[in-house]
């Protein structure tokens, strides 16, 4: 999509601001890192590129991923390929584990969240990132969007206790983020227009965040949980 692609051209402070979603993540998994003891063992399932692999470099860092989400990512740099709901670990093997925006894209939600906490050791922690309105995306794998109560209940049910659940910003955060998605259906002679358009309002809306204290209407979630003893 186009609005990945131009937003990461743009300097440092206004990327993090445009990408605030991302910008969430990668603080959650450097807060993931920072309390791992170090030479502990993550799991990152559903690694991807991994992409995460340099936070954990005081960690023993393993990636795993099924590997038919995006054709054309590099699966070369994982450790394993496996279906999530069953991992080829056994019981407590690590004292970490992160879930990046993958969960959705797996047909058995509560198989992969059981797998997730069976991997951990007692008091291990898990780091759960689920999308809530979002677009489609990696067709035809995209299977659910989550609510809270929903992370929840996968947690939970899962043998996990919820440490804390945050949602990734409020309705005038979506609403910027879903003003710079237009500019993928507007045709590519005509975008530095439409963008000088959408730009400004895009860019000012999430001052206005504070006013949703619900935050009901959001971009996803953030759940950090752990592992009964």
């Amino acid at each position: 999509m186009r609005y990945g692609r131009w937003a990461r051209l743009l300097p440092g402070f206004l990327r993090r601001w445009v990408m605030d979603f991302e910008r969430r993540i990668d603080e959650a998994v450097g807060a993931l890192a920072a309390g791992l003891p170090e030479g502990s063992r993550v799991l990152d399932a559903g690694a991807g590129e991994t992409r995460h692999a340099g936070a954990f470099r005081r960690q023993r860092y393993v990636a795993v991923d099924l590997g038919v989400g995006d054709p054309g990512w590099d699966y070369s740099r994982l450790d394993c390929v496996a279906d999530l709901a069953a991992l080829p670990f056994r019981d407590g093997s690590f004292r970490g584990c992160l879930n990046i925006v993958t969960l959705e894209h797996v047909a058995e939600p509560q198989r992969v969240a059981a797998e997730l906490l069976r991997i951990l050791e007692p008091g291990g922690r898990l780091l759960l990132v689920v999308p809530a309105a979002w677009e489609i995306h990696q067709a035809p794998h995209d299977y659910y969007r989550y609510t809270r109560h929903g992370v929840e209940h996968l947690v939970r049910a899962a043998g996990g206790r919820v440490v804390r659940i945050e949602p990734m910003g409020g309705f005038f955060r979506l609403l910027s983020r879903r003003l710079f998605y237009g500019l993928n259906f507007v045709p590519a002679l005509l975008v530095p227009l439409a963008a000088l358009l959408v730009a400004p309002p895009a860019l000012l809306l999430p001052l206005l965040d504070g006013l949703d204290r619900e935050r009901a209407l959001t971009l996803g979630y953030v759940c950090v949980a752990e592992k009964r003893s």
